[in-house]
C-alpha cells in the first residue's frame, strides 16, 4: 500500500483561494501521474486535474479551466492543487491519487493508489 496526505483544505468565502498539497514519502511519486479528485455529497467522483510525470503535460476539467493550477516538486514528492477565484460548487472532498503510468489522464480507471481526502468548503 503507498500512503499518500492530502492537506490544505479548509473553509474559505467565494472568491477566495486555497492550496492543496498531496505528499508521500520517499520517491513513491517517481514515474507517475498524479490526478486530484473530487467528490460532492450526492455527485459523482470527477477528475478536475492532472499532471503527467515529470511534469509539464497537464489535464483540468472545464469547471475549473483558468481558476485551478496543477503542479509539482519531485524533489519534495509533493504535488500541489492551486485553488482561485472559488465558488461555492467546488465544496467537496478533493482527493490525489497515483496515476499507474505517467500520463495525465482524467478517468478514475487509470489511477491506482488513493489519499483519504480533504474537506473543501466554499461559504457564498
Amino acid at each position: 500500500q503507498v500512503p499518500l496526505v492530502e492537506s490544505g483544505g479548509g473553509l474559505v468565502q467565494a472568491g477566495g483561494s486555497l492550496r492543496l498539497s498531496c505528499a508521500a514519502s520517499g520517491r513513491t511519486f517517481n514515474r507517475y501521474a498524479i490526478g486530484w479528485f473530487r467528490q460532492a455529497p450526492g455527485k459523482e467522483r470527477e477528475c478536475v486535474a492532472a499532471i503527467s510525470w515529470p511534469g509539464g503535460s497537464t489535464y483540468y476539467a472545464d469547471s475549473v479551466k483558468g481558476r485551478f493550477t496543477v503542479s509539482r516538486d519531485n524533489a519534495k514528492n509533493t504535488v500541489y492543487l492551486h485553488m482561485n477565484s472559488l465558488k461555492p460548487e467546488d465544496t467537496a472532498v478533493y482527493y490525489c491519487a497515483r496515476g499507474s503510468s505517467s500520463r495525465a489522464h482524467k478517468s478514475s480507471e487509470d489511477y491506482d493508489y488513493w489519499g483519504q481526502g480533504t474537506q473543501v468548503t466554499v461559504s457564498s
